[in-house]
């Protein structure tokens, strides 16, 4: 048998062998356990006569010194051997996993214990504002509009709590009823309760709501007043075939410019002519605001009033009105009286327009045809706002005859005292509908 390490004696010294040892075989040493290996500390020296002949005839290896001990001694561990195994790796995300699935079972387990005790105790119940509300708001109701939506419509604005909640109220309180289109004021976080009754008329002051827009023809506001509060459209036509009924001048041939533009709500229970008479009576004050008071001159000033609304942007107001009366003076012999204002011709022709044919601007008996017949038309165009009806009244000191608006889009307006002036304006016009898509300037 050879030997696997070095022999650590110094040279010149052998190793003692047993009695029936051999060179390479060395024989036990006294005193060492036989059964598990180890070294066991010895207390005294060889005895020889401690050997019987069967012992010393077997053959062992004796321990290996300290020095050899040690060199066998177990090598820590490399930093490979630490790292855990996939099979270690695996069966570690097998237990997170586990574990998750585990937490997710527990958590889905306990909302619906939570869920079932909420429902028991009668905790999931509709909630509802205890009422009566606090400040005011007002809410609308479209044309059309159900229990349902009305009820999404009233908890968006924080009136009711929930939708359903109001819904159930309805059912229970309406007893036949309906919910009315129209403008009606409210408090916010009112029960469910009180809003139904609130929208029914029955602890709320119902209203009709009219939005009235500047620079609306006559026969627009009508239609807007009958969608709002359904009062039939002949009626609203009948009183603006009388307008000296409602203080207008003898020589207005409608309502047309004095129905004032603006925010409405109407009292449900109002008639189609104490309507147009608020609306009037709005008229009249902002021309008093303005500083007109003589019922003829208001009916010149809502006249031009409503052709600086049709044919300038809010900036431009001023100048505009200034450049009418330039061409409305005597001395005038720039236009000889003419305003020239394509919004007069198409009113007189029923439609509004960019473009108008020459014929059209030599019509005569267009009575509004401010092209062939000089000086105002017969009457407003349209529905003029406070601040055109300021600009009429106190119209900018400019040399100018001529306006034209170069750009839809910016509503950029250029001023010119001479024709050929404006024509090179008239062709920047042109030049900018070239670049429009089909029909923007028509």
């Amino acid at each position: 048998m050879s030997h696997r390490y070095p022999d650590h004696r110094p040279p010149g010294q052998e190793p003692e062998y047993g009695a029936a040892g051999t060179a390479g075989e060395a024989a036990p040493a006294p005193g060492y356990g036989a059964a598990d290996g180890h070294p066991e500390p010895y207390a005294g020296g060889y005895e020889s006569a401690g050997h019987d002949e069967a012992a010393s005839a077997e053959p062992a290896y004796a321990e290996p010194a300290p020095v050899v001990q040690t060199f066998f001694a177990e090598e820590p561990p490399s930093r490979r051997s630490r790292r855990p195994s996939r099979d270690k790796q695996r069966r570690r995300r097998r237990r997170t996993l586990v574990m998750v699935v585990v937490l997710a079972v527990f958590a889905g387990v306990v909302f619906g214990l939570t869920l079932f005790l909420r429902d028991l105790l009668g905790m999931n119940e509709t909630k509802d504002y205890p009422g009566p509300g606090e400040g005011t708001v007002s809410f609308v109701v479209q044309p059309g509009e159900g229990p349902l939506l009305i009820g999404d419509n009233l908890v968006a604005q924080d009136i009711v709590a929930t939708s359903k909640k109001f819904v159930e109220a309805f059912q229970q309180e309406a007893d036949g009823r309906e919910i009315q289109p129209g403008t009606y004021e409210m408090r916010f976080q009112m029960s469910a309760s009180g809003a139904v009754n609130a929208l029914l008329g029955d602890g709320g002051t119902a209203v009709h709501y009219a939005a009235v827009a500047r620079d609306l023809r006559q026969s627009e506001t009508f239609d807007i007043l009958v969608q709002s509060t359904g009062i039939p459209l002949a009626e609203f036509e009948a009183l603006a075939a009388s307008p000296q009924a409602f203080g207008l001048p003898e020589k207005a041939v409608s309502l047309e410019g004095y129905l004032f533009p603006g925010e409405y709500r109407f009292p449900v229970e109002s008639t189609a002519t104490e309507i147009v008479t608020e609306m009037v009576d709005n008229a009249f004050a902002a021309l008093e605001e303005s500083g007109v008071s003589d019922p003829s001159a208001q009916y010149d000033v809502l006249t031009k009033a409503s052709i600086i609304q049709a044919e300038a942007g809010e900036a431009d107001y001023a100048t505009v009105a200034g450049a009418i009366e330039n061409r409305l003076r005597a001395d005038n012999t720039e236009t000889n009286g003419l305003i020239q204002s394509d919004a007069t011709v198409t009113y007189g022709l029923g439609r509004k327009s960019y473009n108008l044919t020459p014929e059209e601007k030599a019509d005569k008996g267009n009575r509004y045809n401010t092209y062939a017949n000089p000086g105002l038309p017969v009457g407003p165009i349209g529905s003029p706002s406070i601040e055109a009806i300021k600009a009429a009244a106190n119209p900018a000191n400019v040399p100018y005859f001529y306006w034209v608006t170069v750009n839809l889009d910016t509503g950029k307006t250029e001023f010119s005292s001479t024709l050929a002036e404006h024509a090179r304006y008239v062709a920047e016009y042109q030049e900018w509908c070239g670049t429009q898509d089909a029909g923007r300037c028509e």
